[in-house]
C-alpha cells in the first residue's frame, strides 16, 4: 500500500464578503478534491488544540500523530532542521523574518514578508544583519527562502521564557505593542537583547541599496528583522517508529521540511518549487509519483493558499486552490494506477483568514480515498460530496482530533 498526503496550507477559510459570503473552497472549482471526498470519506479535523497557537508547526505535528501540547517546543528549532542547522541541547532557535514597517519611531507592521522579497535580495540584507549582530559562537543568522530566515542563540545564557509575535497575525499594528516580552524574570535579558536588535535593524536596513532599489520600483522593503517562534531542540518519534512506513516530504517551506526531518522523512527537492503562487505544481506531482517507487508514504505540501490569505487576496486564494486541484491533484490521480494499491488524503492544515491574514483554530476539511474500498461511500444518500468547510460541517457527524487523523488515514488503507 502506498500513502499520499496532500496538504493545502491555510486552504480553509471563513465566509468572505469579496466572495459573496462564501469561502474560497466553496467558490473554487476543485473536481479532484470533490472526487476524493465522494469516492472515499470526508469530514473535518481539528489540527490545532484549543491551548495552542494556530501555527503550521502545531498543525503538522498533529497531522503526523503527535500531541503538539507535549512535543512542540517552538517553531524555531523545526525551521532549523528544515535548513539543516544542528542545535545543541542549550541552543535557542527563532524564525527570523524580514518585514516592512512604516511611519515614524518604531513604526507600524505593514508586511510580514517584505513584499515577498526574493531570496537573492534577502540574503544580501541578511549579510548586513550578520555584520551588525553576529558574534563568534553566540549569535548566528542562517539564510532561508525569500523573507524566511533563522536566528540561533547558542549556549545556555539565553532564555526561552519570552513571548514573541507571529508577524502575519499582526499586520497594520504598531510595533511598540508587538515587541518581545519576558514571560518570567529570567527571560528579561533575552527580550531586551532581541528588542534592541529589532529596533536597531531599521536604522541600517532602511538605507541599504537593496531596499532603496525596492522602494524606487514600488516594492515593499525589508527594513526590519522580526524574530519569533522561539524554542529548543525537541524529541519526536519518527513515522517509521510509529507506523513502520518509510516516508518522504515534498515542500518548499523550511518549517514543513524541518518537521519532516524530525519525523524521519526524506526531503525531496523539486526544481521550481517556491513556496509561493508560482510554484511548480506539476513538478511536485511528478516527483511524488517517482518518490513512491521506493517509499511507502509521501507528503506533498503547497504553501500558496496560505500566502494568498496573508496577501488579503480572495480571488488569488481561489486561483491557488484551483491550481492545486488541476495541476497537482489531477496529474497525481492520473499517475496512480487503480490496479496498484494506494490511499490518498487531501486536507488543509489550519484556517488562514483572508479577511485579516490571521490563522485560526477552527476545524478544517479532509478527504480520504483508498483503492481498498469496495465501493464509493458518498454522504447524504449518494449525494456528491463537496470538499469545503460549510458542506462538511453540515454533513459530518463528528470532528476528528488532529493527532488521530494519521491513524484514520492509514486504517482506511488496510
Amino acid at each position: 500500500m502506498k500513502y499520499i498526503l496532500v496538504v493545502g496550507d491555510g486552504m480553509a477559510d471563513v465566509a468572505l464578503k469579496a466572495l459573496g459570503g462564501k469561502t474560497p473552497l466553496q467558490t473554487a472549482e476543485h473536481p479532484n478534491m470533490n472526487l476524493i471526498a465522494s469516492k472515499g470519506s470526508a469530514g473535518l479535523v481539528k489540527n490545532v488544540p484549543s491551548e495552542c497557537n494556530p501555527g503550521t508547526e502545531v498543525a503538522f505535528l498533529s497531522i503526523f500523530g503527535h500531541d503538539p501540547r507535549k512535543v512542540n517546543t517552538g517553531r524555531g528549532p523545526l525551521e532549523a532542521a528544515g535548513i539543516g542547522v544542528k542545535l545543541g541541547a542549550d541552543d535557542l532557535a527563532l524564525r527570523c523574518n524580514f518585514v516592512t514597517v512604516t511611519g515614524e519611531d518604531s513604526g507600524v507592521l505593514l508586511d510580514h514578508s517584505a513584499g515577498h522579497i526574493s531570496s537573492d535580495e534577502s540574503r544580501c540584507l541578511l549579510e548586513a544583519v550578520k555584520e551588525h549582530y553576529e558574534n563568534s559562537g553566540s549569535i548566528e543568522f542562517y539564510p532561508g527562502v525569500s523573507y524566511r530566515h533563522l536566528l540561533v542563540l547558542r549556549g545556555g545564557k539565553y532564555s526561552e521564557k519570552i513571548v514573541t509575535s507571529p508577524p502575519h497575525d499582526f499586520l497594520n499594528t504598531p510595533i511598540e505593542g508587538l515587541l518581545v516580552k519576558a514571560s518570567a524574570k529570567e527571560g528579561q535579558a533575552t527580550a531586551d537583547m532581541l528588542n534592541k536588535m529589532i529596533l536597531g535593524s531599521k536604522e541600517f536596513l532602511a538605507n541599504h541599496p537593496v531596499n532603496r532599489a525596492r522602494v524606487k520600483s514600488g516594492k515593499n522593503p525589508g527594513n526590519m528583522i522580526w524574530p519569533w517562534g522561539q524554542g529548543r531542540r525537541p524529541s519526536i518519534k519518527t513515522l517509521q517508529e510509529t507506523t513502520g512506513l518509510r516516508g518522504a516530504a515534498i515542500s518548499a517551506v523550511d518549517i514543513v521540511n524541518g518537521i519532516g526531518r524530525y519525523v524521519g522523512l526524506d526531503i525531496v527537492k523539486v526544481p521550481g518549487a517556491t513556496g509561493y503562487f508560482d510554484t511548480n505544481y506539476e513538478g511536485k506531482a511528478d516527483y511524488a509519483l517517482k518518490t513512491l517507487e521506493d517509499h511507502d508514504f509521501v507528503l506533498v505540501h503547497v504553501e500558496a493558499p496560505d500566502e494568498a490569505s496573508h496577501a488579503g487576496d480572495a480571488g488569488l486564494k481561489v486561483k491557488t486552490i484551483e491550481d492545486m486541484d488541476r495541476r497537482l491533484l489531477g496529474p497525481l490521480l492520473k499517475g496512480l494506477k487503480e490496479e496498484e494499491d494506494y490511499t490518498i488524503m487531501v486536507m488543509a492544515d489550519h484556517v488562514t483568514q483572508t479577511s485579516d491574514g490571521a490563522h485560526s483554530r477552527n476545524p478544517v476539511p479532509y478527504a480520504i480515498y483508498s483503492t481498498k474500498q469496495k465501493k464509493s461511500r458518498s454522504r447524504g444518500g449518494g449525494e456528491a460530496v463537496q470538499f469545503d468547510e460549510v458542506f462538511l460541517q453540515k454533513s459530518t457527524a463528528d470532528t476528528v482530533e488532529g493527532k488521530d487523523i494519521l491513524g484514520r488515514f492509514l486504517k482506511q488503507g488496510e
